[in-house]
């Protein structure tokens, strides 16, 4: 297992708030917000105005979820898939490739977003810039960890579009689909980050820095917490639903067993 992008040399002063908080930073944070803020957009635009509260919420969360799926997870994938270089091109520490990776040998090369040094300057660049930033504190976006881009991939291309489907049958009240697609959407995403952080847990945690406020609380328990507190309230919310019908259809078949 390779060490810490960012290793902290014994007795160093811990990073501060402020020490972490680079241009880097703040622009993957604000691309975040700015998704968010799209996907309010788009809610006002499609929504009827009497939408009910809960399902405009679960309608923003689900248009938050396909572009987060879509734009930054794609990019993920992309680079895991895509981009590569020589070892001697990484600056610093890497995530080392998977020996067969590809059904090639691997050796003396690395993938995934610390590849990406030379696409400085274009879209990708950046995407790979952002998840270097993720990187410091789960240290398996850096690179090509199987298991997690296994399960990214499925995210991109089976959540975002279950994603995009909730968003359109909310949008036209198909209601009865949507709560079908919400409780599928969310048990398989609850199951994704469970497998994406049970063998890491497993194993002791080696590619995870929780040594600070911003990686622990903020990038790891935060932003993964989110894929976990809302598809709870999204199961919720649609199991309700479709328990309410079958209740009121099995009054109705009483009803007419009575007559």
């Amino acid at each position: 297992m390779a060490s810490s992008a960012h290793p902290s040399p014994s007795g160093a002063e811990p990073l501060t708030f402020i020490d972490m908080v680079d241009q880097t930073t703040i622009v993957s944070l604000l691309s975040t917000l700015a998704i968010l803020f799209t996907a309010l957009g788009i809610s006002k635009l499609v929504l009827d105005k009497h939408t009910p509260g809960r399902l405009r919420f679960l309608f923003v969360w689900h248009a938050f979820d396909a572009l987060i799926h879509f734009i930054l997870e794609g990019s993920f994938v992309y680079h895991c898939l895509f981009s590569s270089t020589s070892v001697r091109e990484v600056k610093g520490d890497y995530f080392p490739t998977p020996y067969y990776y590809l059904g090639e040998d691997q050796k003396g090369r690395v993938w995934g977003s610390q590849a990406a040094g030379g696409q400085a300057g274009s879209y990708l660049g950046a995407m790979a810039q952002l998840w270097m930033v993720y990187a410091k504190a789960d240290k398996r976006w850096a690179g090509v960890d199987l298991a997690t881009l296994s399960i990214e991939i499925i995210t991109v291309v089976f959540g975002g579009v279950m994603a995009v489907l909730v968003c359109w049958d909310l949008a036209r009240r198909n209601v009865a689909r949507g709560n079908l697609a919400m409780i599928i959407l969310a048990t398989a995403e609850l199951y994704g980050g469970y497998m994406t952080f049970m063998p890491e847990w497993l194993s002791g945690s080696v590619n995870l820095d929780t040594s600070n406020f911003m990686y622990k609380w903020i990038f790891l328990a935060f932003f993964n917490g989110l894929w976990v507190v809302i598809p709870l309230y999204a199961i919720y919310v649609a199991g309700s639903d479709i328990y309410d019908a079958i209740w009121v259809r099995s009054i109705v078949e009483e009803q007419k067993k009575g007559e």
